[in-house]
């Protein structure tokens, strides 16, 4: 797999100064953490779950994940099962090639072993399971399952727990909370890619729902929480993971509030105007400037809920030259020191900035550097965005 392997080869050797490298779902879970970008949720349900999963293609998805928990009513667990496996035994036969990185959101530990064998050879296809409102008390058999499931069937299977649990809210017990959880998966480093962020259940805890035209930061209660999660779960000195990006969860207009977070300037130098008028319409402005801000906190890509969100998120993660060049600059000094940046218009600091330099080149070489006079707006264009106003 490939980030913008849609875009035409041509189209992309005048957008990249350095381009996307491919990855594959037995990479190092750094990588796939990195790797994940807009990670798209669909209900078990969907009738043509094979055809979402491979159609996604053409939007971009490369990660996706099958929920059997939240996005589907108690009495559909059954029926939504018995989709699933079938689905990807369809999937394994026809076209495996085609299938993005692919987690499957269960709601209880017993169901990783049943579905693993009703899968037989088309777990395959799959790369994980998120394992909901994580916690110590029952977190350990969700991922003491997981790894069961590894050692019986062969496959590699990997687990991203979604901190979303009313002890994790909770300002009384939220720290012990996260701390007993860096704890246990501190014993299962090598399986865990990531922790997922459950922001609408965060945002349930407080009775809250945050509109289109406001982003999650905006909501302090919850902002809160996700600045602890970083703070415990996401630390960059060797002990933490990556923290993806809450999910986003509009996908058409309505009568807005509150003036549109796009500027024209750069769309216009880019001519793209209209495609600005289509972000707005879609209502995708909210999600750019989330993702901008998920970025400055130190979260690695987004959960999205419809497939005309990716190329908003995927353009949001390429690295800009300039950025590239500042962490080169970062990473080319051995012993310390301040250095003006190659745009001269920043300092960089060796020691504060190399954290920050080595996962943005990470970045880099999932998402590709654009080239030095391309911006945001073009990448968007180019990654299809278009779709904004497709329908689910």
């Amino acid at each position: 797999m490939r980030h913008f392997d849609h875009i035409p080869g041509e189209d992309r050797r005048r957008l990249f100064h350095r381009q996307p490298a491919s990855f594959h779902r037995d990479d190092p879970v750094e990588v796939i953490a990195m790797a994940l970008g807009a990670t798209l949720y669909s209900p078990a349900t969907r009738p043509a779950l094979a055809a979402d999963i491979t159609g996604g293609a053409r939007y971009g998805v490369a990660s996706m994940v099958v929920c059997l928990e939240d996005a589907i009513s108690d009495s559909d667990v059954p029926a939504a099962e018995a989709n699933l496996v079938t689905q990807l035994r369809k999937l394994h036969e026809e076209d495996p090639d085609g299938v993005p990185l692919l987690f499957v959101r269960v709601r209880t530990p017993e169901q990783i072993q049943d579905l693993a064998d009703r899968l037989g050879p088309a777990l395959g296809l799959v790369t994980g399971f998120v394992l909901p409102k994580f916690t110590v008390a029952h977190g350990g058999a969700f991922l003491d399952e997981v790894a069961r499931a590894e050692e019986r069937t062969g496959h590699r299977l990997l687990a991203m727990p979604v901190i979303e649990s009313r002890d994790a809210v909770h300002h009384e017990t939220r720290i012990d909370t996260l701390l007993d959880i860096a704890r246990l998966l501190a014993k299962h480093r090598e399986r865990v890619p990531a922790v997922r962020l459950g922001a609408t259940d965060m945002c349930g805890v407080f009775g809250l729902r945050r509109p289109p035209d406001v982003t999650v930061y905006d909501l302090h209660p919850v902002a809160g929480v996700i600045a602890d999660v970083v703070n415990v779960l996401g630390r960059a000195d060797g002990t933490g993971f990556a923290v993806t990006g809450p999910v986003w969860e509009y996908f058409s207009s309505g009568e807005r509030m509150f003036k549109p977070q796009l500027r024209q300037a750069p769309f216009e130098r880019a001519h793209a105007v209209p495609l600005r008028r289509r972000i707005i319409t879609a209502e995708l402005d909210g999600l750019i400037r989330e993702v901008y801000l998920d970025k400055a906190n130190g979260l690695t890509g987004k959960t999205v809920i419809h497939p005309s969100h990716v190329a908003a998120v995927h353009a949001m993660s390429v690295v800009t030259h300039e950025e590239y060049c500042d962490a080169a600059d970062v990473l080319g000094v051995a012993d310390g020191g301040a250095m003006a940046s190659s745009y001269a218009n920043k300092m960089n600091e060796a020691g504060p900035h190399r954290a920050w330099a080595e996962r943005l080149m990470l970045r880099a070489r999932l998402f590709g550097v654009a080239a030095p006079d391309i911006a945001f707006a073009e990448l968007l264009e180019a990654a299809g965005a278009r779709a904004t106003t497709a329908t689910a």
